[in-house]
């Protein structure tokens, strides 16, 4: 996800994600963190209040599971976890980033969650040389800004682009395809990467952009019944796919509609009403695997995760927890300073609850799989690998 401001097998439950504290509370100077009693502080950063909270909260959820198990084998060195609410906004990033590292001294940091607030935040970082994983920030300059503590654990979105887009093409067989996007980086360059891909493969293409602020979008959906397309792909956040795809199907619409990872979330189908989110599809590069049909160890993620919060894994729930836990091996091998937490990341090489952990030279994760997922009911099963799955 990214936004101006930013494998899942089984049922993912609609239900309202945990509350959570809006405190700006945090704990590096690049060297140990202000933990108290010989332990660390790591921070995490996203919008854990703000109207795509329900995007943040569940890797914020998966971060602190990971932190308390591992705190449970009563290590000589604990972690805190400390949570910091930008709401998704880059400069209240920017702010609370300055405090965390300044006053808290933070170690290390879980985030930023979305691509707006990591664009402000990663200069800073790099300069008090403090490493970061975000488990949901995707846009692709991330990657070439030519910092050197951060690193991701989700494909970025060229990649969800060329997954989805090839889905698009060779599974649903689209030869009419509408994008749609918010106008803003994530939404217009994950609707255009959609174009790039299904035009050479012989689709025909048209576009629209909304206004993330408005409710009416008819002048939109007017193009799109006009066009008549398969599919329509939108390309933002669910706030906004909830409203466009109500009004598609109260509008006649008939064809698939389908969004990126910004809208795999419960307020999708909570927008756009359960009979109108019917069959729409999602594609995103996380893991949400509540019935352990990737590996044993994501179902034992899982019935932890449900025990802990009450409420089922969700989207990038398990890249915080596997973001999480690459902190914890270097903290494990003794590695308690940010440099030396930093240099144990570039040999990092483990099979996290959702994907392999293994990170390039540019902080890229090596797996770069992308999933679709479609709505039944009020959940959200996944269909499979983009190069398998079938929609319904």
């Amino acid at each position: 996800m990214r936004r101006n401001m930013l494998r899942v097998t089984g049922a993912v439950a609609m239900s309202a994600v945990l509350a959570l504290g809006a405190g700006a509370c945090g704990g590096g100077d690049g060297g140990k963190g202000g933990g108290g009693d010989g332990g660390i502080t790591i921070g995490f950063m996203g919008d854990l209040t703000g109207e795509n909270s329900g995007l943040v909260i569940p890797p914020y959820q998966g971060a602190q599971l990971a932190v308390e198990q591992y705190n449970a084998t009563n290590p000589t060195t604990k972690i805190t976890l400390k949570k910091y609410d930008s709401q998704g906004k880059p400069e209240q990033a920017t702010t609370l980033i300055q405090g965390a590292v300044k006053n808290d001294k933070i170690t290390a940091l879980i985030g930023p969650a979305f691509s707006g607030e990591s664009q402000s935040v990663g200069p800073i970082l790099d300069e008090a040389k403090i490493p970061s994983i975000t488990p949901s920030a995707t846009n692709v300059t991330l990657a070439e800004k030519s910092w050197k503590y951060w690193h991701r654990a989700v494909a970025d979105d060229a990649v969800q682009g060329t997954g989805a887009g090839g889905f698009i093409a060779d599974q649903v067989k689209a030869k009419k395809v509408f994008t749609v996007h918010d106008n803003q980086d994530y939404g217009k360059g994950l609707a255009d990467s959609i174009s790039n891909v299904v035009k050479p493969k012989g689709a025909q293409v048209q576009t629209d952009a909304v206004d993330d602020k408005a409710s009416d979008y008819s002048s939109t959906v007017n193009k799109i019944k006009q066009f008549n397309p398969e599919i329509v792909y939108f390309g933002g956040y669910y706030s906004v796919a909830g409203k466009l795809f109500k009004q598609l199907r109260e509008a006649g619409y008939t064809g698939k509609m389908m969004s990126g990872d910004g809208s795999l979330a419960a307020g999708l189908v909570e927008g756009a009403g359960q009979k109108n989110a019917q069959g729409a599809l999602l594609s995103c590069g996380c893991v949400i695997d509540a019935e352990g049909k990737v590996s044993a160890k994501s179902k034992k993620f899982a019935e932890d995760y449900k025990a802990k919060f009450g409420s089922p894994v969700a989207i990038y729930s398990s890249e915080g927890y596997d973001a999480a836990t690459a902190l914890i091996e270097a903290i494990k091998a003794g590695k308690t300073k940010s440099e030396d937490i930093n240099e144990f990341l570039k040999t990092v090489d483990f099979e996290g609850v959702g994907k392999r952990i293994k990170f390039d030279d540019k902080g890229e994760l090596a797996s770069q799989d992308i999933y679709v997922y479609q709505v039944k009911d009020n959940t959200i099963p996944l269909l499979g690998k983009s190069t398998e799955a079938k929609p319904a």
